[in-house]
């Protein structure tokens, strides 16, 4: 059996960290729905950078919408917008059919926003109105001035799809702020049924700096803790989310219908090529759980992935893996921030070079015109 459609069965939905208009036209997403059970799609200023910027399917927009009138940052939030509402169209099957519980496709607030507590929670009304589509989710970092527009956000209605998330403490931070919100949704009357969140954990980064830390100071027996890092911090990550679940405070929400926040892994290509290239697809398999692929990830896990349960997994082994981190010198709290921080300034200056090629694109566009 195609393994994707195995982790399926095993309560996983397996989403594509990936999006692109020829992609949509030429019937490819559509086919990763029907044959592969993709169930919804992620994008952020990287993704939509390389597609608007690096081919021409974008330039008739842009010329006519540049005709109009308008600026590179506006131009950019039509195709974007354009993008999304086309996206969500083609999941709205799998929205439908799992009443929706699945289906979803994120769209991100300007990560410049990501210190903004009220620039983030305006921007995220905004995006949500102008798509206009129930299974759109407006992606916000969870940032400390992040969670109280989250947790508003949800409190309005609004799906949310929490991203940038590396820290267990963050996390937590992050669990409140979503159960804040749907109480307050609960208080104004509306179906929590109609309301869902994931919150994004990112794994793959947390290897690649750990590791980079580790071969830099070579501390005793270190070799036993490359590659280690990520899946520990994310198993982790669900015995929380499982936690989460049987406390008083969910279980009155959830006898109100609402959905449980599902844990989704981000950043889950593998970085180093000593590492099997389905290691972030294979030991984060669990029950309520979603993991956003790349395609050459995709179709990796399609080839050759091996199914089989791995959440929880050994907890405490896993919480031996950050003591022994710990005893080798290695602060995963000063890896997460610092990720954090890396993580926004990529995202930041994807953006910044989206909107400069935009720019760059214009002149060509109008040189060619001439």
């Amino acid at each position: 059996m195609n393994p994707l459609l195995e982790l399926k069965k095993a309560g996983q939905s397996v989403w594509l960290d990936f999006i692109t208009r020829e992609f949509m036209a030429e019937g490819k997403l559509t086919k990763l729905i029907a044959e592969d059970g993709l169930c919804g799609v992620t994008s952020n200023p990287t993704i939509f950078q390389k597609a608007i910027t690096g081919g021409k399917e974008y330039d008739e927009t842009i010329t006519r919408l540049i005709r109009e009138g308008k600026n590179s940052n506006q131009v950019f939030d039509v195709l974007a917008i354009e993008d999304i509402q086309r996206a969500c169209d083609l999941f709205r099957s799998v929205f439908d059919r799992t009443q929706g519980a699945d289906g979803y496709v994120s769209l991100e607030v300007n990560p410049h926003l990501a210190r903004d507590t009220q620039g983030t929670l305006e921007e995220a009304r905004r995006l949500f109105k102008a798509v206009g589509c129930p299974n759109v989710m407006i992606k916000i970092p969870a940032t400390k001035e992040g969670l109280p527009a989250i947790e508003q956000a949800l409190g309005e209605g609004i799906n949310i799809n929490i991203t940038l998330i590396f820290a267990l403490a963050r996390y937590q931070e992050v669990i409140e702020a979503w159960l804040a919100g749907l109480e307050r949704l609960a208080k104004s009357g509306k179906p929590l049924a109609s309301v869902a969140s994931v919150a994004s954990f990112f794994v793959s980064r947390v290897d690649v700096m750990v590791d980079g830390r580790l071969e830099k100071q070579k501390p005793a027996g270190y070799e036993s803790l490359l590659g280690k890092a990520a899946i520990a911090n994310a198993r982790l990550a669900y015995a929380m989310f499982l936690k989460m679940k049987s406390t008083p405070r969910f279980q009155t929400l959830a006898a109100k219908g609402a959905r449980a926040q599902r844990p989704l892994w981000a950043s889950t290509s593998t970085k180093n090529p000593k590492y099997r290239d389905v290691i972030y697809v294979e030991e984060l398999i669990g029950a309520e759980t979603v993991n956003t692929l790349p395609l050459a990830t995709v179709d990796a896990a399609r080839d050759h992935a091996h199914v089989r349960a791995a959440l929880p997994g050994d907890v405490g082994a896993a919480e031996k893996v950050i003591q022994d981190l710990a005893k080798a010198g290695i602060s995963i709290d000063d890896v997460t921030r610092q990720l954090e921080e890396d993580g926004l300034k990529l995202f930041s200056a994807s953006y910044d070079d989206l909107i400069k090629g935009l720019e760059q694109k214009h002149e060509a566009l109008k040189a060619g015109a001439r």
